[in-house]
């Protein structure tokens, strides 16, 4: 159906191509739905270029730009910007049903059939089974949730900090109201959960239907060897998936970098088939002016430049 989509979030260009194989994996599994990604302002032109070739809408999402109750929820809440931005896609009103997908997923066959579930479909987290991952679910969009959504985060923030908490707090029948809407873990597979039940992994992981890369380490975080076809870095997380990290990297490296080759022209830029780090050039260019302001309206790439690891790393040098 043309009012039915699969929707994610990139804050930054490292999860940008973490969408861009994203939409290639639900394009080589043959999806019927439209694909939305929503970007932040800090994804560049290039990226953003070749976002719009895979995804049939790409668009920009500032939650200060967004309209007055977006607006008035940010400045109360300031600690909850990425947040915010992942609640628009309850603003994709041109569509009547919608799965959002984290960045960080990738798709290892059709899924379509997640539209015949309801709003809020989602698979339990393995940390807290009755909590949903808030990685894969399925909503339906609407300017009245949209809106209530704000407000309980304005009134409540998140348990968590960060959007899962919001979303099992508004949503907070999930657990007990209606077994239909709790999905099969193959529909979300944490490359974490598998090493709490491994004999299961090996089991069933076969059947998974979507992966994903939860954790510190993404599949961007690794260094791959096209020729070779071998991944080098910090395998411990990976020792018990390497066939997904794998077929992330195929993709990434076959579909995706000829398409940035294409954007990027003669200018450098770093592929990631040989090393991928993550892009600090354009933020490093901020001045620490306009870096404390984006700070002061919640605008801190948590992902990128103020993650808490970059901020623990200025503090230790620091400290000694």
């Amino acid at each position: 159906m043309a009012d039915q989509a699969f929707v994610t979030l990139a804050t930054n260009d490292n999860y940008a191509r973490g969408a861009m194989v994203l939409g290639k994996s639900l394009h080589n599994h043959k999806t019927a739905k439209k694909l939305v990604a929503l970007i932040g302002p800090q994804v560049s032109g290039p990226c953003q270029a070749v976002l719009k070739m895979i995804f049939d809408e790409v668009r920009l999402v500032n939650v200060l730009d967004s309209g007055d109750t977006a607006h008035l929820a940010m400045i109360k809440r300031p600690d909850l910007g990425i947040t915010f931005t992942k609640l628009h896609c309850w603003a994709l009103t041109h569509y009547s049903k919608c799965v959002f997908m984290d960045a960080d997923t990738l798709v290892v066959s059709n899924i379509d059939e997640l539209f015949d579930r309801e709003e809020l479909s989602a698979a339990p987290d393995p940390g807290w089974p009755d909590c949903f991952n808030s990685g894969v679910f399925v909503f339906c969009p609407s300017l009245e949730t949209y809106g209530k959504l704000l407000q309980y985060c304005t009134e409540h923030g998140s348990f968590d900090g960060g959007d899962q908490g919001v979303l099992n707090g508004y949503f907070n029948t999930w657990a007990t109201a209606d077994i239909s809407k709790h999905l099969p873990f193959i529909y979300n597979l944490s490359s974490i959960a598998i090493y709490t039940y491994l004999p299961a992994f090996k089991q069933y992981g076969s059947n998974a239907k979507v992966v994903h890369f939860l954790g510190q380490t993404k599949p961007w975080s690794y260094t791959f060897d096209p020729k070779e076809r071998k991944i080098q870095g910090n395998m411990q997380e990976a020792s018990s998936h390497p066939t997904f990290l794998l077929e992330w990297w195929t993709l990434y490296s076959s579909t995706v970098v000829p398409m940035l080759h294409e954007q990027y022209g003669d200018q450098p830029f770093n592929s990631g088939c040989v090393e991928m780090k993550t892009d600090y050039a354009a933020q490093e260019a901020l001045s620490s002016e306009e870096r404390k302001k984006k700070w002061e309206q919640g605008q801190a790439d948590y992902m990128g430049m103020d993650s808490f690891e970059n901020i623990q790393k200025k503090l230790d040098a620091f400290l000694k």
